[in-house]
């Protein structure tokens, strides 16, 4: 986290912001805040009101709220990289329109920093069932990134690993830019993943990953494991070596 915030007041602001315009191949539903679009996109597809390329998003203009519904067209190991792919998607598109003294990373599994401290994350559920096919039925894969954060009785800098975009000097960016720039770059990331495989995903996901051939602790699985970051294999999973060998951290 930027050691000198740059914002002067920490009191929300209400704001009227225009609806996102979405990609073509994307159909946009909004929620009401504090409904969330994670939780509202389960229950979208599950109920059958939702399917492919639904996208929900959340009227929320101190928070980019935002889930797509999926249908794979492959196995659960490969559905599983999509939280990889919109990953790299959000940061492709953070850095098209952030400023570029802000840096954005990634912490393994799910998180995404700004400036070093989380910011936010990604979320994904699959269907119990597959498909004949092999293939699950639905997935969702939800991102939240807080813009400005709702609770305020503490000052910046007094909660180093947590941060928010006004702290870190880009609070003009709105819930409506920041949806527009990464739906735009979720669909060219799940084009990429497509056509060319797991490949550029990984390596833009090494290129950004916190601790990187480093020692990290890692919580996983309910255990704390220590060791050296030295990878990811590939789909994604954590490559962890330690002093009793190298084990791999799934998702």
């Amino acid at each position: 986290m930027s050691s000198t915030a740059r914002s002067t007041s920490r009191d929300p602001v209400l704001v009227s912001l225009p609806d996102p315009v979405f990609p073509p191949l994307l159909t946009g539903h909004p929620v009401k805040a504090p409904e969330r679009a994670f939780e509202a996109a389960i229950e979208g597809v599950a109920s059958g009101r939702l399917g492919a390329a639904d996208f929900v998003w959340a009227r929320d203009a101190a928070r980019l709220d935002c889930a797509l519904v999926l249908e794979p067209d492959a196995d659960r190991v490969r559905s599983a990289e999509m939280v990889f792919v919109a990953m790299v998607a959000f940061g492709d598109s953070f850095g098209a329109i952030a400023p570029p003294e802000v840096g954005l990373t990634y912490r393994w599994p799910m998180t995404l920093c700004v400036n070093g401290a989380g910011a936010g994350r990604v979320r994904a559920a699959i269907s119990a069932g597959d498909d004949e096919n092999g293939h699950p039925d639905w997935m969702v894969v939800g991102l939240s990134l807080d813009i400005r954060r709702s609770e305020r009785d503490q000052e910046p800098g007094q909660s180093p690993d947590v941060t928010d975009l006004v702290e870190e000097g880009c609070g003009e960016l709105t819930r409506t830019e920041l949806l527009e720039s990464y739906s735009r770059h979720l669909l060219t990331w799940i084009h990429t993943w497509q056509t060319e495989g797991f490949r550029p995903v990984h390596d833009l996901l090494v290129f950004r990953a916190e601790g990187y051939r480093d020692p990290v602790t890692i919580e996983h699985a309910g255990t704390t494991r220590e060791g050296r970051f030295i990878g990811l294999d590939d789909h994604g999973n954590l490559i962890l070596e330690t002093q009793t060998g190298t084990h791999i951290l799934d998702v």
